[in-house]
C-alpha cells in the first residue's frame, strides 16, 4: 500500500471521527469512553467489494470534528487499567456498534454495505490472521470512517499465555492493522472477555485502551435473526457498546439482523458513534 494512500485514509478516518461525550477517568488518553469498575465483564464466546469513497457524516447521526485533524506520530500513553471500558459517556441517545473476529470476505462486506446505506460508523475488532488475508476490507473501513481495533492474532485465551505470548498475539496484529488500515490501533478487546494484569499492562504498553461491551447480541449462538434483533433493540440505551460478530462462523443472521434493527433504531432517535482518542 502506498504511503499517500495511507495518509488519505488517515485523514478520512479522522474527518469522520466523532467528538461526542466526556472523558471518563482516562487521564491523558483523551477518551470519549468511560469504564465502570462495578459492572462484571460478561464472557464472550469464541468466534472466530469494491472500495467506496469517503462518506460525509450525517449531522443527524454523527457530529464530525471541525476541520481536518493533523496526523500524529503516536497515541498518547494509556494508563494501566484494572477493568475494561464497558460504556461511554455521551450526549443524547448515543450508542456504539462493534463487530468482532473479522474481517470475513463473505460477511463483512454486507455489514459495511448496510452501515454505508444508513451513514453510520462502527468499531471493528479484528483478528490478525483474518486481517492479513483481507487487507482490502481494512482499507475500506478506513475509507468509510470506521474504527479498527485489535482482537489478537488467533483469538486465544490470553489468560493462559505468558507475557511473551500475549505481546506476540497483540503486537503482530497491530502491525498488520497499521499496514492495511493506515495507523496502529488505539483500542483492544480481549477474546472471551478474559483479562488479567498482564493483559492490561501489555495493552497499555502498546498504547491501547481496553474496550469491552455492555450489550451482547449473542449472535455467535446463531439464535435466529429475530432473537438478535430483539436483544439489541431491548438493550439499546445511551452509552451502551453492542457486541456482534462478522466472522468466526456463519454470520448471515448477524447481517440480516443489522439490516432490520439499524433503520428501526435510527427511526426511534438513536445515534451511533465510535471511540475517539487523541494523538501526540
Amino acid at each position: 500500500m502506498q504511503k499517500d494512500q495511507l495518509l488519505t485514509r488517515r485523514r478520512a478516518l479522522f474527518a469522520g471521527a466523532v467528538a461526542l461525550g466526556a472523558a471518563g477517568a482516562a487521564g491523558t488518553a483523551g477518551l470519549l469512553l468511560s469504564g465502570s469498575s462495578d459492572t462484571p465483564v460478561p464472557p464472550a464466546p469464541a468466534a472466530g467489494p469494491e472500495a467506496r469513497s469517503v462518506l460525509k457524516p450525517s449531522a443527524y447521526r454523527l457530529t464530525p470534528l471541525a476541520g481536518d485533524v493533523p496526523l500524529r506520530a503516536a497515541p498518547l500513553p494509556a494508563r494501566v487499567r484494572t477493568t475494561p471500558i464497558l460504556r461511554f459517556s455521551g450526549r443524547g441517545d448515543t450508542m456504539m456498534l462493534s463487530f468482532d473476529d473479522g474481517p470475513h470476505p463473505e460477511f463483512t462486506p454486507h455489514v459495511l454495505d448496510t452501515l454505508a446505506k444508513y451513514d453510520v460508523r462502527a468499531t471493528f475488532m479484528v483478528c490478525g490472521e483474518m486481517a492479513d488475508w483481507n487487507r482490502d476490507l481494512l482499507a475500506r473501513m478506513a475509507d468509510e470512517g470506521h474504527v479498527v481495533g485489535n482482537h489478537t492474532w488467533s483469538h486465544p485465551m490470553l489468560t493462559q499465555l505468558g507475557r511473551r505470548g500475549i505481546r506476540h498475539e497483540i503486537e503482530r496484529t497491530s502491525d498488520i492493522i497499521e499496514k492495511a488500515y493506515g495507523e496502529r490501533p488505539l483500542w483492544f478487546r480481549a477474546p472471551y472477555g478474559a483479562w488479567n494484569r498482564d493483559v492490561f499492562k501489555i495493552n497499555a504498553e502498546l498504547g491501547m485502551e481496553p474496550l469491552a461491551w455492555s450489550v451482547d447480541s449473542l449472535d455467535w449462538t446463531t439464535p435466529g435473526t429475530g432473537a438478535i434483533v430483539r436483544r439489541i433493540e431491548h438493550g439499546a440505551a445511551p452509552g451502551v457498546v453492542v457486541l456482534s460478530h462478522d466472522a468466526g462462523g456463519d454470520r448471515s443472521q448477524t447481517v440480516r439482523a443489522l439490516r432490520d434493527y439499524l433503520p428501526k433504531l435510527l427511526e426511534d432517535g438513536h445515534h451511533f458513534t465510535v471511540p475517539r482518542r487523541q494523538y501526540t
